[in-house]
């Protein structure tokens, strides 16, 4: 495993970022010493994915919990601000803020007792990664029949705190002998699929292909692809799941080709006080990004863009949810997580 996420020293240590805007062309580590380091890092896609962002902001309300509990919890309330669509942020913040309003004077240091707390969210997180990994080779593998798995966007460990979620799953694949073979989107805007995931499947040793975006129908309409697998930034209590922009479109085309389509997320990336995906809130990110991606122009000065950050598939597209506690049809999550 790849780690992107590490906690550096004891109490009043520092948290460690793999910079994933400098990839695959450099390894740089970010070191964040103040909240505000951490706002930017998730801001700025320096750590992205769902579960991922979650646990960098658990090690941000440690890093302002030195200034005493009223600064912990305005840290809470401001990394909240640092990207809207991802619930697992929400989720993990929140845990923090009971912890600690939970906490007691003359008991252990508030530092120290944030600090376990996020380091629990983290190994959560990590064995959440491995048990999809495992419930998702399970499912996947007799779909196959020497076809490709074909994933969108990045959901490895650059994404979360363990092995991932989707990628988890071909992980899993490739650790019990099967030698599966990934069609990687590039993933526009910003290429987290050519930039994070073909890197991270090559550093492991699982057979990748890279295409456009708008290959994969063709690769599917061809009969080589056995499964589509992509992660979730938040999936509402009726299955409707927001994952990168371009997965909707993808699973409109998975279903049209009668290829299943599999979303995998653990159970934090649930939203049960939503009860669709109308619901959840999209992020709409800077113009540049798509008309100056990496620094060089490819638009005309002055376009107007439309950038929103994700999209919304509803679940009457997906086959299945892949989670830690299984695999479930959209129709159960109400049943098997909770009203």
């Amino acid at each position: 495993m790849h780690e992107a996420i590490r906690w550096e020293g004891a109490d009043d240590g520092a948290l460690l970022l793999l910079d994933q805007t400098r990839l695959p062309g450099e390894e740089v580590w970010l070191r964040c010493t103040t909240v505000e380091d951490v706002w930017q890092a998730i801001k700025r896609l320096s750590v992205r994915g769902a579960p991922a962002i979650g646990v960098s902001a658990a090690y941000g309300v440690c890093l302002a919990a030195r200034d005493g509990a009223d600064a912990a919890l305005a840290a809470c309330d401001y990394l909240a601000t640092s990207r809207p669509t991802a619930v697992n942020l929400f989720w993990a913040l929140e845990r923090m803020r009971l912890a600690i309003l939970a906490s007691r004077p003359g008991s252990q240091p508030l530092d120290s007792h944030l600090l376990c707390e996020a380091q629990a969210i983290h190994t959560e997180d990590a064995a959440q990664c491995a048990a999809i990994g495992r419930h998702g080779a399970e499912a996947i593998a007799p779909l196959l029949q020497g076809r490709s798995i074909l994933t969108h966007c990045n959901t490895g460990a650059l994404a979360t705190g363990g092995d991932g979620t989707a990628l988890a799953v071909m992980f899993a694949l490739a650790a019990a002998g099967s030698d599966p073979h990934v069609f990687v989107d590039e993933t526009r805007p910003l290429l987290q699929g050519a930039r994070l995931t073909a890197w991270e499947l090559m550093q492991r040793g699982v057979r990748c292909t890279l295409i456009c975006d708008s290959m994969a129908a063709q690769v599917m309409r061809e009969g080589r692809v056995g499964a589509v697998i992509v992660g979730a930034d938040r999936i509402a209590a009726n299955g409707d799941s927001a994952n990168k922009i371009g997965t909707y479109a993808l699973a409109i085309v998975a279903n049209w080709h009668k290829v299943p389509f599999y979303v995998a997320a653990p159970a934090t990336t649930f939203d049960m006080t939503l009860d669709s995906g109308d619901a959840i809130p999209i992020e709409e990110r800077g113009a540049e990004e798509i008309t100056e991606p990496f620094g060089k122009r490819t638009a005309p000065e002055g376009v107007p863009v439309y950038n929103p950050a994700f999209d919304v598939t509803p679940a009457e597209l997906i086959a299945g949810i892949i989670t830690e506690r299984g695999v479930m049809a959209p129709g159960e999550v109400r049943e098997r997580l909770g009203t």
